[in-house]
Formats: structure tokens, sequence, C-alpha cells
């Protein structure tokens, strides 16, 4: 034979009956937002990585035709933009930057030693940039 249970008993029972199932979608509710922040997180992450590299590539595809210039002092005015089409030397690292860099197109002035070097690329997700160097060989 049951004991027989008081009906405040019962009706406290119906009411904590669905209790754990709530508990249990609001965990895993909680659990699924924290997932899409670290998914979110970690694409925000990515882009920002990969815009840090193309920087650096800009940087040092700058710091490299600083050096052959310094190597090549008599022909300094053959590494300007106009004249880089006839010159190997500056075609060759004019092709590097198209190369390494999205849309990446250089400017290179020379004015009696002072050397500007512009370069400019474009990321996928529109945005336009620039890395410029400036220094004198004499």
């Amino acid at each position: 034979m049951r004991p027989s249970t008081s009906p405040k008993i019962r009706a406290r029972a119906r009411a904590v009956r669905g209790f754990m199932l709530i508990e249990v979608l609001v965990s895993v509710l909680l659990f699924s937002v924290g997932v899409l922040a670290l998914v979110g997180l970690q694409a925000n992450m990515n882009q920002t990585q990969g815009a840090a590299k193309v920087r650096t590539d800009a940087s040092y595809l700058a710091t490299e035709l600083t050096g052959l210039m310094w190597s090549d002092k008599a022909n300094l005015d053959s590494y300007t933009t106009a004249n880089c089409n006839g010159y190997a030397r500056c075609k060759a690292w004019m092709a590097k930057v198209t190369q390494a860099l999205p849309n990446g197109t250089a400017t290179v002035s020379v004015a009696s030693g002072d050397i500007t070097i512009l370069i400019t690329w474009s990321l996928p997700d529109g945005g336009s940039h620039k890395y410029q160097s400036e220094t004198s060989i004499s």
C-alpha cells in the first residue's frame, strides 16, 4: 500500500516538475551565445592579422627598395616612377609590390638625394591604405 500524500505536496511537485528543463534550456542558450561570441572574435582576429601582415609586407618592400638604391647610388634617377619600367632592378621591385600586396602600387620620387616611396594597397573590405617612407641618400 502506498503512503498517502497530502494535496499540498502534490501541488508543489506539479509546480517544480518543469523547472529543471527550463534550467537546462537557459544554460544551452548561454553556452550558444558564448560560442557565437568566440566565433566572431576569431573572425575579427583573422581579419586584423591579415591587415597587419600586409602593412608589414609594405614596410619590408620600402626598406628593400631603399637598400637597392643605396647599393646603386649612381642610378638613383632610374628608380623614379617615370623611369622604372626601363630599369630592370626597379621593374623587378615593382613586380614584387603588385604580387605581394592586394591591388598594390608604388610611387617613387627622387629629388637631389631625397627619396620618397609611397606604397598603396586596398584590402578586400574596401579600405585603401598607404605606407610612406622618406630617406636621404648622399
